[in-house]
């Protein structure tokens, strides 16, 4: 293989299973997260005449994942209204602790809106500083930090209300 086709084969197969965690922190959803990596390899990849280094196509590839992630978010409110996320997961009491930590933080983040929850990804999983999260967002860094803050507020509150309420915490 020469050219894209190479490159797309590199890309794949050495950074596919991190593009794949990074769709499902964007999205919370296995399934959405594999759509979110195809359609960004299919959008950046339909240009073949560029010349990327692998480096450079999978920041491109992670931008467009983030940009389709938060259109699909702006349609879903303009279309149809923003309806909970509920997902239907149940426990059973054989379950360890980090099992019912996984779903609590899960369903916490599902809370977030897409911005609150792109910020945190882009934070704290990208280790990204604000500024270059604001240059990614096309927003300033004061709306970044607003962001966070809301974000890390509302994930506390949500964590804490799980804690207290153990039900609440398992999708019931």
């Amino acid at each position: 293989m020469a050219g894209w086709e190479g490159l797309l084969a590199e890309l794949v197969e050495s950074r596919g299973s991190e593009l794949n965690r990074y769709g499902f922190l964007l999205s919370g959803d296995r399934s959405e997260a594999a759509d979110l990596v195809q359609e960004a390899l299919v959008r950046v990849f339909a240009h073949p005449g560029r010349s990327w280094e692998l480096a450079d196509v999978e920041r491109y590839v992670r931008r467009t994942m983030l940009n389709r992630f938060l259109d699909l978010h702006r349609r879903r409110a303009r279309y149809a209204g923003l309806a909970p996320r509920l997902v239907e997961r149940s426990a059973s009491a054989d379950h360890s602790g980090a099992v019912t930590d996984r779903l609590e933080l899960l369903a916490a983040l599902g809370s977030l809106s897409p911005q609150q929850r792109a910020c945190v990804v882009l934070r704290y999983y990208e280790d990204l500083p604000v500024a270059s999260i604001a240059d990614r967002l096309d927003c300033g860094e004061g709306t970044v930090k607003r962001h966070l803050s809301d974000a890390l507020a509302r994930l506390a509150a949500a964590l804490k209300a799980a804690h207290r309420d153990p039900e609440r915490g398992m999708g019931a």
